[in-house]
């Protein structure tokens, strides 16, 4: 039981003949803090059978993978941080293009462009579909309906695709896909973060591009395999609530060499 309780035992000696009495001569004296019941919003299927929620408690939103929390509108200091972090130079580029890997629930996408220029082209890709309706509906006025943005190109579909069809395209790619380096929903979310993967956000880079990855913890392996597909590496570690604290999060900021 959750919250205060005060129980005041009226009579302890009672007549066992009478069994209700043991029910009367009881009192209880409660204060319990109510459990907020969480409200189905949405349900879908992600393409390798993975069972998707968006769930609502109260003010907070929840995205859930086979029952497992993948996402909270409580925690997305981190996921702002990945845009600021890696979009400080083409802050001052014209035109600049810019690839958002997984949409969530819109947070790295909306500090994303309050960061560009009105000249700016943003895609993003999303697996999900129903994700992206959840950003046009419940999710959207969390961070100010950022698809509604005319800079904003959504493509539904595998991010790994549209890196393999935007060779040279991009000065930034963010990826915030899973739990990172260590897939969570999608098994074949791992292929963007070995070898290949990598080699293909690098080509999808311009000169001097910015691969910046979101993940859940620190991954040696991954950047050294970074480093192995010639960027320079920097990791940078973020709070789930900024300065409100939560787990530490971890980012790969990783240039073009």
């Amino acid at each position: 039981m959750s919250g205060n309780a005060t129980y005041q035992v009226l009579t302890i000696a009672v007549d066992r003949a009478d069994e209700r009495s043991i029910f009367t001569s009881v009192s209880l004296s409660c204060n319990i803090t109510p459990v907020k019941p969480f409200e189905l919003l949405g349900q879908t299927l992600s393409p390798d059978g993975t069972v998707v929620k968006l769930i609502r408690r109260s003010d907070e939103y929840i995205i859930l993978a086979d029952g497992a929390i993948l996402m909270s509108s409580r925690m997305h200091g981190s996921e702002e941080a990945l845009a600021t972090c890696a979009c400080k130079r083409v802050r001052t580029l014209k035109q600049p293009s810019v690839l958002v890997g997984g949409l969530g629930m819109g947070f790295t996408l909306r500090a994303t462009l309050d960061l560009l220029s009105p000249d700016a082209t943003v895609v993003v890709a999303e697996l999900v579909p129903a994700v992206v309706e959840w950003n046009r509906g419940p999710l959207g006025p969390l961070t100010g309906y950022p698809l509604r943005d005319r800079r904003v190109l959504v493509e539904t579909g595998d991010v790994a695709v549209t890196l393999s069809s935007r060779l040279g395209q991009f000065d930034v790619v963010l990826l915030d896909v899973d739990n990172g380096p260590t897939a969570f929903t999608a098994s074949n979310n791992a292929g963007l973060y070995d070898s290949r993967g990598i080699a293909a956000a690098r080509a999808a880079l311009k000169t001097e591009g910015v691969l910046a990855v979101w993940a859940a913890r620190e991954d040696r392996k991954f950047e050294q395999r970074l480093r192995d597909g010639r960027f320079d590496v920097q990791v940078e570690r973020s709070r789930g609530r900024l300065k409100k604290g939560g787990p530490r999060h971890t980012i790969f900021l990783s240039h073009k060499s």
